[in-house]
């Protein structure tokens, strides 16, 4: 056997691939199980070349055997094998690589599949184990070499009577720690489920003896144990198939294979992408989100594939927030991967291959929007808040994206309605989109603000969501219409002209004044109103801020002082106001009290108590009592 020493720089980076790079130790299964894929392929891509070698996919495979009385783990392929000196290139120097080289030389070839970039790979096995040694024999030679290293003291290399062409890698597992448990990896449980979680849809089998009981000839009570070859993977996946091949039923087993969600998706995408960066994907779009969806622990993200082996379980930048909603995976070739098969190196793919999926998406809801809306509002009813609140959190940069998908309730029959059904159907008179906010429907439609809207034929939007306002405020715009409160202080747009041509009068202006000192910073303005009808007052806002945003930011944590600037305005046709008029030429007194119940009852009907509600009752009964 011949004693080499690993270079200095490779002990360095040796270590710190076993004690920094990789994240979880059951990563070294992965990384092994890849490299053996790897060895297939190349004899595959051998057989392609020469025509004296028949490859049978039936002959190769991957083999995972456990011995926990020798604490090792084998890992056996059937692949190219290698020879003295590659062993001594690829094993003995970190971070070189033969199936980089390979991959490189062969990049122009279809179907020949190579997983590994880096030669850094095979490391990942001295976080388990004190010991490793790789027998292999290449094609073609007539004996095989014995690779044997400690992670430490460098390596011994040397001739082995291998009987057949292929790699075996042998694991001297470590003990255990009080902080490790490392007689996991001889569980068939736990090493079954590592291979479904990384390596399901690598392209050869992975076999392993198991376990299995069956009743014992002649019993009907007694079992007893055997052990029986099985496939620990799944092979093909389902996103490499031909979308010909599968059926709705395919697509709804593996969502709840995978565990995306417990009952069938609405709908689901499978993308197959070619191009400068390819990639091909599985998407769902759930029916209802998960009970975590809105809270601080929902994680949203994509599987992230590379070359059917999982790199990452959540990949979030490949969704916004907005569709953090949707399910599947994603599978790319094309993915710059640093040494650890963990993290993007460089992420110029991966926002192409996520700029493509939100296109999908939006297109896939926008066809869901048009053709089956009764399923479009089934999922708005779950997400439509998600898209909304897109729209505000971007501060308006979504708007392209999302406008098109969020809906209102409207008040012409209280159902969903996009903003473009909604402009279609304005007359040509109407200058704005209407918009009334507050938590109740029926509470919204019997407002002062909204009467004289309708009663001109108007639709308004009902937003009943605390972040609706906020999105619509976002918009400003849509179409060119300008979206309007019907609880805008100024003027909305539908004013009579004929009826409104009259001035208040001087009296008038001076008693709306006195009322307007009365209730000091309580509002910024006491007018006249133009659009109550038979209401006698109402609340209305100046500004961007109305009484509705003003309640939702109260209620968030930072509960942050925010004023609306309220205007009370008064209906000078109604009785209340000669009321006003009268106690104002002669009952101070009385004309101070009616001016603070008028200010409290505009509050509760906008939904906000009086201040002092002991005083308001009080107040009331004052003047019932005359």
């Amino acid at each position: 056997m011949q004693k080499k020493q690993f270079k200095a720089e490779s002990k360095r980076l040796l270590d710190l691939m076993v004690n920094s790079i990789y994240t979880h130790k059951e990563i070294f299964l992965r990384e092994l199980i890849s490299n053996a894929s790897d060895a297939i392929d190349k004899m595959y891509y051998k057989a392609l070349t020469d025509s004296s070698i028949t490859f049978n996919r039936e002959d190769y495979f991957i083999r995972i055997e456990i011995d926990k009385n020798s604490r090792t783990l084998k890992i056996i392929d059937s692949g190219i094998g290698m020879t003295k000196e590659e062993l001594e290139d690829n094993l003995g120097t970190l971070a070189k690589s033969g199936s980089f080289d390979f991959k490189k030389i062969n990049e122009a070839k279809e179907d020949v599949n190579i997983i590994g970039q880096f030669g850094v790979g095979f490391y990942s096995a001295f976080m388990v184990a004190d010991n490793v040694k790789v027998i292999s024999r290449a094609y073609g030679e007539e004996s095989g070499h014995i690779w044997e290293s400690d992670g430490a003291s460098g390596f011994t290399i040397g001739e082995y009577d291998y009987d057949r062409t292929g790699t075996e890698i042998i694991l001297t597992i470590k003990n255990n720690t009080d902080d490790e448990n490392y007689d996991e990896f001889f569980e068939e449980y736990r090493l079954r489920s590592l291979v479904k979680k990384y390596s399901d849809f690598i392209r050869y089998p992975i076999k392993m003896l198991v376990s299995k009981s069956r009743l014992k000839e002649g019993s009907d009570k007694d079992y007893e144990q055997y052990f029986e070859d099985e496939t620990l993977n799944s092979m093909v996946p389902i996103w490499r198939k031909n979308k010909s091949e599968l059926k709705d039923e395919d697509y709804f087993k593996f969502y709840t294979e995978k565990h995306y969600g417990f009952e069938q998706p609405l709908k689901y995408l499978h993308i197959n992408a070619e191009g400068t960066v390819s990639y091909k994907a599985v998407l769902y779009i759930p029916k209802r989100p998960p009970f975590d969806y809105y809270t601080k622990e929902f994680q949203k993200g994509l599987e992230l594939y590379s070359s059917s082996v999982l790199i990452m379980n959540k990949c979030g930048d490949l969704l916004p927030d907005y569709f953090g909603f949707v399910q599947g995976l994603v599978d790319s070739e094309n993915l710059s991967l640093n040494i650890s098969r963990e993290l993007l190196q460089h992420d110029r793919q991966l926002k192409f291959i996520a700029k493509n999926i939100k296109e999908k998406i939006k297109s896939e809801l926008l066809s869901m929007q048009k053709d089956q809306r009764d399923v479009y509002d089934e999922f708005y009813k779950g997400f439509g808040r998600t898209l909304k609140y897109g729209i505000y959190s971007g501060y308006g940069a979504n708007r392209e994206m999302l406008e098109e998908l969020i809906m209102f309730y409207s008040s012409k029959d209280k159902k969903l309605v996009t903003l473009s059904e909604y402009v279609e159907r304005m007359p040509k008179e109407q200058k704005y989109i209407y918009f009334v906010s507050g938590d109740n429907m029926d509470r919204l439609l019997k407002l002062p603000q909204t009467e004289a809207v309708i009663e001109k034929g108007f639709e308004i939007l009902l937003l009943c969501e605390d972040v609706d306002e906020f999105a619509v405020r976002m918009l400003a715009k849509y179409k060119d219409k300008e979206f309007k409160s019907v609880s805008d202080s100024g003027d909305i747009g539908i004013d009579d002209k004929k009826e409104n041509k009259t001035k208040d009068s001087d009296d008038d202006k001076k008693m709306l004044k006195k009322a307007l000192e009365i209730l000091k910073d309580k509002v910024k303005d006491v007018r006249l109103s133009k659009k109550l009808k038979s209401h006698a007052v109402c609340i209305t806002t100046e500004g961007e801020m109305s009484m509705e945003m003003k309640k939702v930011i109260s209620q968030m944590p930072s509960n942050e002082k925010i004023k609306a600037n309220k205007v009370l305005e008064i209906n000078k046709n109604h009785k209340v106001f000669e009321a006003l008029k009268a106690a104002n030429s002669g009952d101070e007194e009385k004309f101070k009290l009616i001016v603070n119940i008028l200010y409290n009852q505009a509050l509760l009907i906008e939904g906000v108590l009086p201040e002092d509600t002991i005083e308001f009752a009080e107040g009331i009964s004052k003047l019932i009592a005359g």
